[in-house]
């Protein structure tokens, strides 16, 4: 493989297929090296005894198709495409095309350096030497050979209308400063690259076959859907080469998980058309809103930037676009709060501003927030917050319902959250729920939806965000950046100053603030009371403090620095419990790695594949049909398709496993060979080669072995930190329920803000179970203080598998003589491994924690897993230590 793949899919964070995709390229060049006039028959035999799927490049010159899903990345891989053809081969003149202005805009800021989204930050050589970006405007202007590496960005559907038009595109018309036209400056180069974006969109039309006459060295085309729409049904590409379909996107995780919905036990007889419009209309924008609320709580969570939905309305034409549009405007729909909060983008709307609106639609500070289109947006529109679908329009075609969905499969922050709200697409088709799912259910169907009833209650029902911060930022008068939240009976406890002390209060705060990081001065929160320390921070303080105006003596009244300060000195130590910030870090080199072991094999019983495979997914049972070309490259030895696969763990070393990946690809490959012929165990190995690797290193985790000689060295960096934030989806106008009352459906806890504690460090919280509501109940009886930690409190990890996962303690309570870390758990769940794994992370925080306290004569940390059915609000806190701490074990 050419050192520049693993460069380049490291420098621009490709995916996985992305970066299959970008392994391909790199085979077939060597396979069929770019260059202008090949032999087409030699260079299709060359590729077809590799690749079987490509039968025909379906163009005068080398065309391959990649067939990636939307939503993985097709314009990120152009970029990857064209560094790597630059590097690796000296190319330096490509041609990209747009299906549509839309996508031709998009795709010059894409290319453009300084653009968000720009596609080839972190390759070094264009940083220094940026490609010329030259488009259907400027090329006029552009001419010659002054530019290292120029990427050419035209529209095809312009020069479609001026070879309609019945003359020569204006790109062919000659020019005097090259003493040719435009285009045959670009046919004679010897290095130009033709890549089509949405190649679908343009495969027989007038516009391609002008431009095949450019006769470039070869062609890259990009589609989510290869195939063409024929009146006989989909007719599929000749020259795919890479197939990766929308049910493997979403079985990766790389989009988000389409959903269908529907009211509770809707029945769509006996309503007209206009009567279900109106429902689906109405229930899109409810759901919505509830997703608008979800969002903006994931991020004050998780402390991201706030997303802003928006829905998708697909009409039947442009006249009932415009209807939609006026009935969206009216004051009959939701009173008119959504009148300037929609457009409409179809043939009939050809305004500047309307596009660059749509193109605009993804930041939160632009307005639209409802997207009405007939056929315009069928692809290319790479916005990431489309959240709800409300197709209006009949959707029979394979092509049309892939291509709407995959408008709002992309993923706001690129990855799964695990927030259901946050990674579903919601498509509000009441009348046609079953349908869809029937589809879905099917075999070869590349969708695989969840389902979503709606009950008239939630309907009726608006949430909102609620932000509950800790205690001590009410009681000193800080300043929140949250809006108000509309809850009713939401109250924070009263500031403890005067409007005139909080710029004191402030600065002192900050000051402590910083005094966090010098634990050996501060090894807990009770020393910020020490004389000394009181002191300095009262010196600091004066320092900074500059009052508003000046003050004459005897005049004005002078706040009292002392005393302000001393006071909120009192306020931090009654509302912080000391959660220390620990690293754990060897003082020397930590060696590891895996012992000899001989494979379990007994259960690995694969079938030799036919020509066309049948790929079944475990996790959702979806079949995928992909040729045996499609996907994987061809080694040399059976072998390292396994050591191949093995290595992309982040745990494997190659260099210092080889021996050991080798051995066991051995094994495998001897396996195989027992009951299947050579050539069959190479299409086996193709084509379940994550499976293997995945079934392999799981075997190797039990023979992991790190040196235990190792010592590692515990260093304090806080004595305490402060409380986070927390941050609540609530249902509108409901007020917290008072936390000693058990709600009447207990099954939906999640749902519910409590309030009413007199003990714990925030106003508000939410529980999982009832059983963490009693919890709550005793702590607030019988311990100092306490709380639900924020996401991040802590920064604790387990290993979960392979990977680190975040844990998040559920209680934190102190009392007077101890720190404790609790856990309710289901009784059935206590001797779950995950559960176990977070039992000893917390354990061993715990003990490092207590040796801190130890120094400074404070508190023990001690950490205690809770059946749930043992809770109940007659036990006592000591009676659960005593009952259940000995027994953790």
């Amino acid at each position: 493989m050419n050192r520049h793949v693993n460069a380049i899919a490291g420098r621009l964070s490709l995916r996985s297929p992305q970066r299959q995709s970008l392994e391909i390229l790199d085979r077939v060049s060597e396979l069929v090296p770019p260059q202008k006039g090949a032999d087409l028959e030699a260079a299709l035999a060359a590729i077809r005894s590799e690749f079987p799927s490509v039968t025909n490049f379906e163009r005068d010159f080398p065309s391959l198709c990649f067939a990636l899903a939307t939503g993985v990345g097709k314009t990120r891989l152009m970029g990857a495409f064209i560094a790597y053809l630059h590097l690796a081969h000296g190319l330096n003149n490509f041609f990209v095309l747009a299906p549509n202005l839309t996508i031709y805009n998009k795709l010059i800021g894409d290319f453009s350096q300084g653009n968000p989204k720009y596609v080839l930050k972190g390759i070094a050589e264009f940083a220094i030497s940026p490609p010329v970006i030259t488009n259907g405007e400027n090329y006029e202007k552009q001419l010659g050979d002054l530019f290292p590496v120029r990427i050419n960005v035209f529209n095809i559907s312009k020069i479609n209308s001026e070879v309609r038009g019945g003359r020569a595109p204006r790109i062919r018309s000659f020019r005097e400063e090259i003493g040719e036209s435009y285009f045959d400056y670009l046919a004679g180069l010897k290095d130009l690259v033709l890549i089509m974006d949405e190649s679908h969109r343009y495969r027989a039309t007038a516009g391609v076959r002008a431009i095949n006459e450019l006769k470039p060295v070869m062609g890259l085309e990009l589609t989510a859907t290869p195939f063409v729409e024929t009146t006989r049904g989909p007719a599929p590409f000749q020259n795919v080469i890479f197939d990766y379909p929308l049910g493997r996107a979403m079985a990766d995780g790389f989009v988000k998980e389409p959903a269908v919905v529907t009211r509770e036990n809707f029945v769509a007889s006996g309503k007209s058309p206009e009567q279900l419009q109106q429902i689906k209309l109405e229930d899109g924008v409810r759901l919505h809103e509830s997703v608008k609320v979800e969002l903006e709580t994931y991020a004050r969570q998780v402390g991201e930037r706030i997303v802003k939905p928006f829905v998708l309305v697909i009409a039947r034409d442009t006249t009932h676009a415009a209807e939609l549009m006026t009935l969206i405007k009216s004051h009959a729909f939701f009173e008119g709060r959504y009148a300037d909060k929609v457009i409409q983008v179809d043939s009939s709307v050809k305004e500047e501003e309307t596009i660059e609106r749509l193109l605009k639609v993804e930041s939160p500070e632009e307005p639209t927030e409802i997207v009405i289109h007939v056929n315009m947006l069928k692809e290319g529109w790479d916005v990431t917050n489309l959240y709800t679908i409300v197709p209006l329009r009949a959707a029979n075609a394979r092509t049309l319902i892939e291509q709407s969905i995959g408008r709002g499969l992309r993923l706001p922050y690129g990855r799964r959250t695990g927030v259901i709200a946050v990674d579903r697409l919601n498509i509000v088709a009441h009348d046609r729920f079953q349908e869809i799912v029937d589809e879905a259910r099917k075999p070869d169907s590349a969708i695989r939806l969840q389902q979503v009833i709606l009950t008239e209650g939630q309907l009726q029902q608006k949430t909102v965000t609620v932000e509950s911060r800790p205690q001590l930022d009410a009681k000193l008068g800080l300043r929140s950046d949250a809006p108000i939240n509309g809850t009713s009976g939401f109250e924070e406890a009263p500031a403890e100053f005067t409007h005139e002390d909080q710029e004191v209060v402030r600065i002192a705060y900050d000051v402590i603030r910083k005094m966090e990081t010098e634990p050996s001065r501060l090894p807990s929160v009770a020393h910020l009371q020490k004389p000394d320390v009181q002191a300095a921070v009262l010196r600091e303080v004066k320092s900074q403090y500059r009052p508003a105006q000046l003050e004459l003596d005897g005049i004005t009244k002078q706040p009292d620095l002392s005393a302000i300060v001393a006071k909120t000195v009192d306020l931090v130590v009654q509302q912080t419990i000391d959660i220390p910030r620990i690293l754990v870090t060897p003082k020397g080199e930590v060696k590891s790695g895996f012992h000899h072991f001989t494979l379990d094999l007994s259960r690995m019983r694969y079938e030799v594949p036919n020509e066309t495979l049948w790929a079944a997914h475990l996790r959702t049972g979806q079949v995928d049909r992909i040729g045996l070309g499609a996907g994987n490259i061809d080694e040399q030895r059976l072998e390292d398709y396994v050591v191949s696969g093995l290595i992309d763990f982040d745990d494997v070393a190659y260099d210092e496993h080889a021996d050991l990946l080798f051995d066991l690809a051995a094994q495998v490959a001897n396996h195989l060979l027992a009951m299947h012929p050579e050539d069959g165990v190479r299409k086996i190995l193709r084509l379940h080669q994550k499976e293997i690797a995945r079934f392999v290193h799981a075997q190797m985790q039990s023979h992991f072995w790190q040196d235990t000689g190792v010592e590692y060295e515990v260093v304090v960096t806080r004595g305490f930190t402060e409380l986070r934030k927390s941050a609540y989806t609530a249902t509108a106008g409901e007020a917290p329920l008072n936390f000693r009352q058990s709600p009447a459906d207990k099954t939906n806890m999640g749902r519910y803000l409590f309030g009413g504690f007199q003990k714990c460090l925030y106003p508000t919280q939410k529980f999982q179970s009832d059983a963490e509501r009693k919890l709550s109940v005793i702590l607030d009886r019988e311990a100092q203080k306490w709380f639900k930690p924020a996401r991040g409190q802590f920064q604790l990890f387990y290993r979960s598998g392979t990977d680190l996962q975040e844990y998040q303690p559920d209680f934190v309570a102190e009392t007077d003589d101890s720190i404790l870390m609790l856990e309710p758990k289901a009784a059935n769940q206590m001797t779950d491994p995950e559960v176990l794994a977070k039992r000893d992370t917390a354990r061993e925080w715990c003990q490092h924690a207590s040796n801190h306290s130890r120094s400074y004569g404070g508190k023990p940390w001690r950490y205690v897993l809770i059946p749930h059915d043992a809770i109940a609000e007659n036990m006592t806190l000591l009676g659960l230590l005593q009952q259940f701490e000995a027994t953790a074990d």
